[in-house]
């Protein structure tokens, strides 16, 4: 896929940088990214409404939501940035892209923590898009392709690359380690990616240990990890890759 050319830059900030279970206080995934003039997010976890708004972003700003894979710490937050739109009177339209089945997921999720909410009258449309694997599709002002990794959550698990006002931010989602990493980091700009544990192996998830002994194949200039455990953040003095943290923000 040919990369695009600008000099413009986008400001990318971790909203929620912590796992599933909060460890070390921190929110839940959901990555903002923005140019000035269209922002979007990269997955939107359980507790996102809540980081968006202690960082100053406003939701009705926000157009597009990527999702990489359906667990709720990564699109669980939808239902209640949905409703806070339908409160709030949104008009601006909302685009949610991820994973074969987001829809049915969503709109389940939505039913279960708000009865009715799924079906509710809004000023406002939802459209859905379902990625397919190594198509470049385009998501409002970005364009995204998705490449299936490892990790299991009733539908197909993702690692994005996003092509947004012509830089290239590559994700790993949750994933054990697989040479598709290597594809999808080849030329980014920055590429965030997940160390869960320090370096216990478990299936479905990538530890620092392994991350680091491949990360000099990784063509990215730069590199940052995220979804970090109580365990590998007990070992942060021994880590000498970037880290992510609630409220970091990067210019890419």
């Amino acid at each position: 896929m040919e990369r695009p050319t600008s000099v413009a830059g986008v400001t990318l900030s971790f909203v929620g940088a912590g796992d599933a279970f909060g460890s070390g206080g921190r929110l839940q995934t959901c990555i903002h990214v923005g140019d000035g003039t269209e922002e979007l997010l990269l997955d939107c976890g359980a507790t996102s409404l809540v980081g968006l708004k202690r960082l100053g972003f406003d939701p009705e700003q926000i157009g597009h939501i990527v999702v990489s894979h359906l667990h709720g710490d990564h699109f669980g937050g939808i239902p209640f940035f949905v409703l806070d739109g339908q409160f709030s009177r949104r008009k601006r339209p909302l685009v949610i892209a991820g994973p074969r089945g987001i829809r049915a997921r969503v709109l389940a999720a939505m039913e279960v923590l708000f009865p009715g909410s799924s079906t509710a009258d809004r000023r406002f449309t939802i459209d859905f898009v379902e990625l397919d694997e190594r198509v470049a599709t385009a998501v409002g002002p970005a364009t995204v392709t998705a490449y299936e990794v490892e990790h299991a959550c009733g539908a197909p698990p993702f690692a994005l690359s996003v092509d947004f006002a012509g830089r290239r931010v590559a994700y790993s989602g949750d994933t054990e380690w697989t040479e598709v990493l290597v594809e999808v980091a080849r030329g980014a700009d920055l590429f965030i990616c997940e160390a869960y544990f320090f370096e216990k192996k478990i299936r479905y998830h990538l530890d620092y240990a392994t991350l680091r002994a491949n990360v000099s194949r990784l063509d990215a200039k730069r590199v940052v990890i995220t979804h970090m455990n109580r365990d590998l953040l007990n070992h942060l003095p021994e880590v000498d890759l970037e880290c992510a943290e609630d409220g970091l923000a990067l210019m890419v």
